[in-house]
């Protein structure tokens, strides 16, 4: 199944409280109950004014499909193609 990046611009991000941050994952939580195992939330990483999800769906609608319905910006949504670190190299 594919990965997706999605970039969600929030201004503010940075400063949101541990229970703003519950809230917004108890609702993302309960619309991915909503549309099955067929999208899956793997992380995210808050930034100063953006979130960066990682995400497990059969494509592109329908990561899209999952913001809009938990009413959560979708900036920008790109498929992952490879993944690398450090032991890349040797």
């Amino acid at each position: 199944m594919p990965k997706f990046v999605i970039e969600r611009e929030l201004p503010g991000a940075g400063q949101l409280s541990a229970q703003d941050l519950q809230a917004i994952s108890q609702k993302s939580c309960g619309v991915l109950g909503e549309m099955g195992p067929q999208i899956q939330w793997l992380h995210s990483y808050v930034t100063d004014d953006k979130i960066y999800c990682l995400y497990i769906a059969p494509d592109e609608a329908t990561v899209r499909e999952h913001a809009s319905r938990g009413g959560f910006p979708a900036n920008s949504v790109a498929r992952v193609r490879s993944v690398i670190d450090p032991t890349t190299s040797e």
